[in-house]
């Protein structure tokens, strides 16, 4: 009975724990939305108001205008994944896959991003893989894997996925060049709500959402996903075994 009450005060708190960051979170971004639509409204009021403005501070305000616009439209996605962030009841649909082809196609989405910080992405995967999932929640885990590399990698440094095919299954690392991640840290970056850079202006420290949905999907697999970092590296590595 005393184990049963702990059990219980523990997930009572747990639980009160993961609101209260989910609250300031919230908290967090509604501050975040008013700083660049801020930004929009006063850069797109000049080009109204200005007419003879330049060309180039012309295209230098629209520049602007449209970094702060998409940096809006990350938050609202954050707000999203907030409002949806509840897997538990979500069944899998699962059909077969290339592996390899899957990732080719993800790494190729990402180029613009890799060129904003002149990252190299090495997928190395020995062989062609095929596997059975749920397409859908898979490409998403490895969305949010190569998002989260990229935020968190140096300029100037490489991406390296790779695939390894076992009896068991196959294992897919994620391995970015970046500030080591301390071990408290690390611990709980697979956390619901749990960021690694709490500042509230870091374009990267996101909702704290994509590693902890990566977890779930990939426990829904009956898989696994763990965390390593050393030396300014950092590895995320997924587990998923062959389904029947």
């Amino acid at each position: 009975m005393n184990q049963l009450k702990q059990e219980s005060i523990r997930n009572a708190r747990l639980a009160k724990e993961a609101e209260q960051r989910k609250n300031d979170l919230i908290v967090y971004l509604a501050h975040d939305l008013k700083t660049p639509l801020t930004s929009i409204i006063g850069y797109l009021t000049l080009l109204r108001d200005e007419n003879m403005i330049s060309e180039d501070l012309r295209e230098k305000y629209l520049s602007v205008a449209l970094e702060k616009s998409e940096r809006l439209e990350d938050l609202i996605n954050e707000f999203f994944e907030i409002t949806r962030f509840n897997l538990s009841e979500l069944a899998l649909e699962p059909s077969r896959v290339n592996l390899t082809r899957m990732l080719e196609q993800i790494t190729y989405e990402f180029k613009p991003l890799f060129a904003a910080k002149n990252l190299d992405c090495s997928l190395q995967v020995a062989a062609e893989v095929d596997i059975k999932c749920d397409v859908n929640k898979i490409e998403r885990v490895f969305d949010n894997l190569i998002r989260n590399a990229i935020n968190y990698s140096f300029e100037n440094s490489t991406v390296t996925i790779f695939v390894v095919r076992k009896p068991e299954g196959v294992y897919i690392a994620f391995r970015n060049h970046g500030n080591t991640i301390p071990k408290e840290k690390l611990n709980r970056i697979f956390e619901q709500f749990y960021r690694l850079d709490s500042s509230r202006a870091t374009k990267s420290g996101g909702a704290g959402l994509g590693l902890a949905i990566a977890k779930q999907i990939i426990e829904l697999h009956q898989g696994s996903v763990t965390a390593a970092s050393e030396n300014e590296m950092v590895e995320i590595v997924v587990f998923l075994p062959f389904m029947p």
